[in-house]
């Protein structure tokens, strides 16, 4: 697609609108790389110094993170997940559990209130994929699998406040659990999340906190 030129300033407005839409949409997912910048000036028909304007701009933003020798990676999905992703990446990991902790509790509880028969069909696909991708052996198809499910449940609040705020903070959740899973999927760091869904869909407020609550500590004390 070849963009339009009426000026500068607003050409560099519209590549960096379609960047960020291919970051938005996935089809640039967290942890790509994007394509080179003779790549991007061929596909979008603009000048390479635009292609950078718009780059910069991005990764200024904490969208991508340019990579001297390697090149420009995704690191955050918007900007107000890029700031988190700076600010907390390097937080103590007990406070980024407790965090975790409130969030997942506080909206399962009220995903148990709320909940749809859609939104437990969906908890149930995605529990599958969830158990599936650790019975695969694929470390990083769980961890996106786990992930997945957690968005799910918060959204499964009905809360957009709530559950915009989760989202933003999962690229920081993910880095985190892959942290803690490693490159190999170990017996004693799957922890069952059945009684959570279940929890939800027998409209047990008090249960799905409790369970919501505990698998962040979980994994807190496997990495301690």
């Amino acid at each position: 697609m070849t963009l339009s030129s009426p000026r500068r300033s607003a050409l560099a407005d519209q590549v960096i609108a379609q960047l960020r839409n291919q970051i938005t949409s996935g089809e640039w997912p967290v942890g790509s790389r994007i394509p080179t910048e003779p790549e991007l000036v061929e596909q979008l028909g603009v000048a390479r110094n635009t292609v950078r304007e718009a780059v910069r701009a991005l990764a200024h933003n904490g969208l991508l993170d340019i990579r001297q020798g390697s090149g420009t990676y995704v690191v955050a999905t918007s900007e107000l997940a890029g700031v988190m992703h700076r600010r907390f990446a390097d937080a103590d990991p007990r406070h980024v559990a407790e965090l975790r902790s409130t969030l997942e509790s506080s909206a399962a509880r009220l995903a148990a209130e709320r909940r749809t028969a859609r939104d437990l069909a969906q908890l149930d696909a995605l529990l599958a994929r969830r158990e599936e991708a650790w019975g695969s052996g694929d470390a990083e198809a769980f961890v996106a699998a786990d992930a997945t499910l957690h968005l799910a449940i918060v959204a499964a609040s009905h809360n957009d406040v709530l559950t915009e705020l989760y989202a933003d903070l999962g690229d920081l959740l993910r880095d985190w659990l892959r942290d803690d899973v490693g490159r190999e999927l170990r017996p004693e760091n799957h922890m069952d999340h059945a009684r959570l869904v279940e929890a939800i869909r027998a409209g047990d407020a008090e249960t799905a906190a409790a369970e919501a609550a505990g698998h962040a500590f979980f994994c807190l004390g496997e990495r301690l």
